[in-house]
């Protein structure tokens, strides 16, 4: 069975305050970030909107992945966004609608 990790980005709302992570379970993760059980940045400034989101077939390939996006300027990261979700909508809907 094929293991997939996911690099994606969360925003508090569309062109707000953007947050980049890495997970094996994407659902899960979201989860975690929409009920406020991580403590920290996401559930400080209530990020738990799923804008943008990347599917590897390796955990390393999407931490160095990750790692490259955090050190992008944010106009890159939008732009990245608004290719692809120019609405900005919460696409977590799309896993569990």
């Amino acid at each position: 069975m094929d293991r997939y990790s996911f690099v994606y980005i969360l925003a508090s709302d569309a062109y707000d305050t953007l947050y980049i992570g890495v997970t094996s379970d994407l659902v899960k993760r979201v989860w975690e970030h929409r009920s406020g059980v991580v403590a920290g940045f996401t559930k400080q400034h209530k990020i738990n909107r799923l804008v943008w989101y990347e599917t590897h077939g390796d955990i390393m390939e999407a931490i160095k992945r990750e790692k490259q996006l955090k050190k992008w300027e944010r106009a890159w990261k939008v732009k990245l966004i608004s290719t692809s979700n120019p609405t900005w909508r919460d696409l977590y809907e799309d896993f569990t609608g």
